[in-house]
């Protein structure tokens, strides 16, 4: 082989690893097709008028204020929409250090006025006023306004709890059944990036993420539109109990616990009541009890929290230090499984009835899971032979099939193997709705997650905690990355 063969080689080699690196760190299925950077912004910018009317509506809390100048006389035309206008939502605390010149780059590619910053601006505030704004333009016979308002797409640069926290305030939108609900589509920019990886944008931020962000938003432009289901869940504790709960979980006046099963003499007579939405999994036990810790310290010492690598050595720093590999020998061996303060009920699609399902032995913590990714690209259910689904009378697990997996772990060790795919997680249930209930006796506390979300929460010795869920009536729109 002569010299400039093997530089030829060479060459071809390195981009081919170039790929498959980008391929493994984020944003999946990049190639490298040339985007044009005008072609591109051409295919998302809004016309300036609607861009400016929305922002002013945005900045005023107001969907009616907006100034004549910015319209034009007679409204604009259909032809002057562009073929797919989008929005990004951007949490720039996301991703350590790369949120702000992010950021930057996608106003760059846009336009100031379509990159919206969270800190700045709230999901809720965007529907309320934004795309209020451009109904209420379209409504007055503006064709432009009326086709970006059915072309809408959104981006979403953050961890899963950003995508949710998106996600459902645009859930807002079914109240009116009348609606276009944007499809939503992900820049990974959290620590696990379950949502991200499950609909094809990848796990990761890559390093080559000046030319990815391009590709991406043309990805987006263009992608197919998938259905994710969403839970909401119903928190039912005794009144007096201090709690503080995740920015998910909103208190309700209502108690609003299924009637069709009793709770009986260990429901307590006033209640206290949180409800909110997931879309990924719930967790009680042991890995909520590790986030938690992880959390708080990442609250009371951000510095210490960069980015999604340092996050994940602290995380397994609180792994070893909370109990979940070994279990310290000061502890009760009777509070070692969550069987000693867990019951569950589940409902079985097609099912009117509830039916008690037996918590397995010696595990120390539950998932209802709802995707296909889980604790970073992890697929704890496992790819179930058919023989196996028929005979514990389970069907393939999909994101849009209207039922939860319920599956356990028993200890750390338990699920590195799990997480690694080298076994199944323990499998208890298929469900289209669910309710734990908690009781404390010699628990003080139990440890819950939504989403990445933990909380802290405080037992009674004499009336039992419910934890209820059940499908949302309708779905989310996700693009397709893939």
């Amino acid at each position: 082989m002569d010299a400039t063969t093997e530089k030829f080689v060479a060459s071809r080699s390195s981009t081919v690893d170039s790929t498959a690196a980008m391929r493994g760190c984020g944003l999946a299925n990049l190639t490298w097709v040339g985007v044009d950077k005008e072609e591109l912004r051409q295919r998302l910018l809004m016309p300036e008028y609607l861009r400016l009317a929305m922002r002013d509506c945005i900045k005023r809390k107001d969907a009616s204020a907006i100034p004549d100048h910015l319209l034009l006389p007679g409204g604009g035309v259909a032809d002057m929409a562009p073929h797919a206008p989008m929005v990004v939502f951007i949490n720039p605390k996301s991703g350590g250090r790369h949120g702000p010149v992010l950021k930057e780059r996608l106003q760059q590619l846009m336009s100031d006025e379509q990159v919206f910053d969270l800190t700045e601006v709230k999901p809720h505030e965007f529907v309320r006023y934004g795309l209020a704004c451009l109904e209420k333009v379209a409504a007055e016979g503006d064709e432009c306004a009326k086709e970006c308002r059915a072309r809408l797409r959104i981006m979403v640069a953050g961890g899963d709890g950003t995508v949710g926290w998106v996600l459902g305030c645009l859930g807002e939108l079914n109240k009116d059944e009348t609606s276009h609900i944007p499809p939503v589509g992900v820049i990974p920019l959290g620590t696990g990036n379950d949502l991200s990886r499950s609909f094809g944008w990848g796990g990761s931020f890559p390093f080559a993420w000046r030319s990815a962000v391009k590709r991406t938003l043309h990805r987006a432009s263009m992608g197919p539109v998938a259905r994710l289901d969403s839970w909401k869940i119903l928190v039912s504790m005794p009144s007096g109990e201090v709690v503080d709960p995740p920015y998910s979980l909103k208190a309700s006046e209502e108690n609003e616990l299924d009637q069709g099963l009793e709770a009986g003499v260990d429901a307590p007579p006033v209640a206290k009541t949180y409800e909110g939405v997931f879309y990924n999994y719930l967790s009680i036990g042991m890995d909520a009890q590790v986030a938690y810790g992880f959390h708080h310290l990442r609250n009371t010492k951000p510095y210490l929290a960069q980015g999604p690598i340092s996050n994940k050595l602290i995380y397994s720093g609180f792994s070893c230090t909370q109990g979940w590999f070994c279990t310290p020998c000061v502890s009760d061996p009777g509070l070692r499984g969550l069987r000693n303060i867990l019951k569950i009920h589940i409902k079985k699609v097609n099912c009117s009835q509830w039916e008690e399902i037996a918590v397995p032995k010696n595990v120390r913590s539950v998932v209802a899971l709802n995707l296909q990714s889980y604790g970073s690209g992890s697929h704890p259910w496992g790819n179930l032979k058919p023989d196996y689904l028929e005979k514990r009378g389970f069907v393939e697990a999909h994101s849009d099939d209207g039922l939860i997996e319920i599956f356990a772990f028993k200890h750390g060790w338990h699920a590195s193997f799990v997480m690694t795919e080298l076994i199944s997680a323990k499998h208890i249930a298929q469900a289209a709705a669910v309710r734990f209930e908690l009781r404390g006796g010699d628990w003080k506390d139990a440890f819950l997650q939504m989403d990445g979300e933990p909380w802290k929460q405080p037992m009674n010795p004499e009336y039992s905690t419910f934890v209820e869920i059940k499908k949302v009536p309708f779905q989310s729109l996700m693009i397709n990355g893939a």
